[in-house]
């Protein structure tokens, strides 16, 4: 997966499959960037798709 197919649906559908958006939204809400690597590695995200979920909270939140 690369950043431009990136809008979430591969990693919402297996955050979904593991019961965890819930708990991934509120660690995007509260910057907290360990739990949602936590729950994306459980999810079984790819490294690369983890660093661009990385890379797009790091820049929602230099956007407030």
């Amino acid at each position: 997966m690369d950043e431009s197919d990136f809008e979430g649906t591969l990693v919402l559908e297996r955050l979904a499959e593991i019961g965890k958006i819930e708990a991934f939204f509120d660690a995007i809400d509260s910057d907290d960037f360990k739990r949602a690597v936590s729950l994306l590695k459980l999810a079984k995200i790819d490294a690369e798709t983890i660093a661009i979920v990385l890379k797009k909270m790091a820049a929602a939140d230099t956007d407030h």
